[in-house]
């Protein structure tokens, strides 16, 4: 059995990343809440990248329902801890990962702990799970740590990215924090402004903000992890032009289209004010 080595691991990668930028991945450390239809990827695809640390927190078991997207979900994982079987993954990729575990997932009395020492966070967090997502950026932003997010929407991938300095997550999304379904609506209009993914939605029925459920591909998840980790690349090493709040994209697979989204002011900006109003009116939510 051959003995692994970093250097010819990631031998590959050379061309595209110097060896000096290789040995700086190797040195980073990122930062993931949720391994289930982005954040597992996300994590297999950082691994594959050579980032040489990980801190990652999922409380939850893989069942029959991630199957049509999530990485890790197989017969022979069926109930089994996500974030075990994402850790095994990857260090069957990389033997010398240093990886942090926090199984019971990412909590307002551990998000201190959580992000000790990170480079960078990239948010994996089920789509509803929105006031601890914004706990989560906004400790981010008031510890200087850069923070992507890329949302699975239809057949594409909507990113934001949120850098130190610049805007953050709370002045771009504007949560009421009394109202779930308007911080649903609000999310999911600030995340992608140009709504594509909407034009080939064939059963409207299966999105339900109030039961908190919503259809998802594959694909949708796949994109993203290439597009997040681009991101995480170009924002570790320094290297390249970095969109960063109010300003995103969304790149859509299935209509073969992408959108260089820009919305000054955020959810505050009177187009989104009016988008999130005929979205709540059209999901009946007064």
């Amino acid at each position: 059995m051959l003995a692994f080595s970093y250097e010819k691991a990631y031998s590959r990668n050379i061309g595209w990343l110097t060896s000096q930028e290789q040995d700086l991945l190797r040195h980073k450390r990122v930062a993931i809440a949720g391994l289930g239809g982005v954040g597992g990827i996300h994590l297999l695809t950082l691994a594959r990248l050579g980032v040489g640390s990980f801190t990652l927190a999922d409380f939850d078991t893989f069942d029959l329902a991630n199957f049509n997207r999530q990485a890790g979900a197989l017969m022979s994982t069926l109930g089994q801890p996500k974030l075990e079987t994402l850790t095994n993954m990857a260090l069957d990729i990389n033997p010398e990962l240093k990886i942090t575990s926090f199984p019971q997932g990412v909590t307002e009395a551990n998000v201190e702990a959580f992000l000790e020492g990170v480079d960078l966070y990239l948010d994996g967090l089920d789509f509803f799970v929105l006031e601890l997502r914004r706990r989560v950026f906004m400790r981010c932003h008031e510890r200087g740590i850069p923070a992507v997010t890329a949302a699975p929407l239809g057949m594409g991938a909507a990113v934001l990215n949120f850098l130190p300095g610049g805007m953050s997550f709370d002045e771009y999304f504007q949560f009421r924090e009394d109202d779930e379904q308007d911080m649903a609506v609000r999310f999911l209009l600030g995340l992608a402004p140009s709504r594509m993914q909407f034009s080939y939605l064939v059963d409207p029925g299966r999105v339900n903000l109030r039961e908190k459920r919503g259809p998802s591909t594959a694909m949708a998840c796949q994109l993203c992890a290439g597009v997040a980790a681009t991101e995480t690349l170009k924002i570790l090493l320094g290297r390249g032009p970095v969109r960063a709040a109010p300003k995103g994209y969304h790149f859509d697979a299935y209509r073969n289209k992408l959108a260089l989204t820009w919305r000054p002011g955020g959810n505050r900006n009177p187009l989104q004010r009016l988008a999130i109003s005929i979205a709540r009116k059209r999901l009946d939510l007064g």
